[in-house]
């Protein structure tokens, strides 16, 4: 297995302490792992989503979340009936402590090949921002982990017959991911979008920022893109963006799967553009 920058996993959580406090409840509370359909599984917490596709070559991990969330991922893969230590790949929606802090004892478990969009690439080698800038929020730092692939927009994850396809939504960061792939339903095939974040956090500065001047340019593009993608399943980096609690409750059928939700994810990309322009407005007329 290979060996992230420290020497052991142990290091790294010495040096990057646990972050219960900031986090919201149900980020860490467990959910029961799911199917979603086909070879694609739900084995994320209540809201921290984590995605496994199963295949006869090994697994893909989408999000390795919190340090403390691999114990419930492992889990949850697990109770699948699959094996943690068969995990081949490892991707991220973005680098945030709560999509990819995990990742170091992700890969020291199973050594699986980690792929990150390029953009997204140095800050996942140098564990987010520097501690010099203290004062930034929590969730931009985490343990450093080498990077075995770097990925560009378009770019094709291929493992056991499944394709997933990185889409470049930059803007939460520079290397935001959202993930697509094909997922048998019944006796078709239909396309499964993971966004990874359209959202414009408390500080984010999108005029006028010395550390990312093309901010506000790069979250048009996101909506560009995400508007343009052919979506039947709805799904993303945190349940609530797909109301998942409540679709795993609905009821299904041969006929019909909650998960399939067009609708739900037009209105959440347009609500969420809706949000950025209005920010991005009140900052330009300097009433942020």
């Amino acid at each position: 297995m290979k060996q992230p920058f420290f020497s052991a996993v142990s290091a790294v959580l010495f040096l990057f302490p646990l972050h219960l406090s900031r986090a919201n409840d149900a980020w860490l509370q467990p959910f029961p792992a799911h199917r979603i359909a086909g070879n694609l599984y739900y084995v994320g917490s209540r809201d921290l989503a984590s995605y496994l596709v199963a295949t006869p070559e090994g697994h893909i991990l989408i999000n390795s979340s919190l340090q403390e969330s691999v114990p419930l991922i492992k889990k949850s893969v697990e109770e699948l009936g699959f094996q943690f230590s068969d995990i081949r790949i490892l991707l991220i929606s973005h680098a945030h402590s709560d999509h990819c802090a995990g990742s170091a004892e992700v890969l020291e478990q199973t050594g699986a090949q980690y792929c990150v969009m390029k953009a997204d690439a140095d800050s996942v080698e140098k564990g987010g921002l520097a501690k010099a800038r203290a004062g930034r929020p929590a969730y931009m730092q985490f343990p450093p982990v080498r990077v075995d692939r770097r990925l560009d927009d378009g770019d094709e994850v291929v493992l056991g017959g499944s394709v997933l396809v990185a889409h470049l939504t930059p803007g939460h960061t520079r290397g935001c991911t959202t993930w697509t792939m094909k997922v048998k339903q019944g006796d078709t095939h239909l396309n499964a979008v993971i966004i990874g974040s359209p959202n414009v956090n408390a500080g984010y500065v999108l005029v006028n920022n010395p550390d990312y001047p093309d901010i506000a340019t790069d979250y048009v593009r996101t909506f560009r893109t995400l508007k343009s993608l052919p979506v039947d399943f709805f799904l993303g980096a945190h349940g609530g963006y797909y109301g998942m609690e409540g679709k795993y409750a609905a009821p299904a059928s041969a006929n019909k799967n909650p998960f399939i939700d067009p609708a739900g994810y037009a209105a959440y990309v347009s609500e969420r553009e809706t949000a950025f322009l209005a920010e991005l407005e009140r900052q330009r007329s300097g009433t942020r």
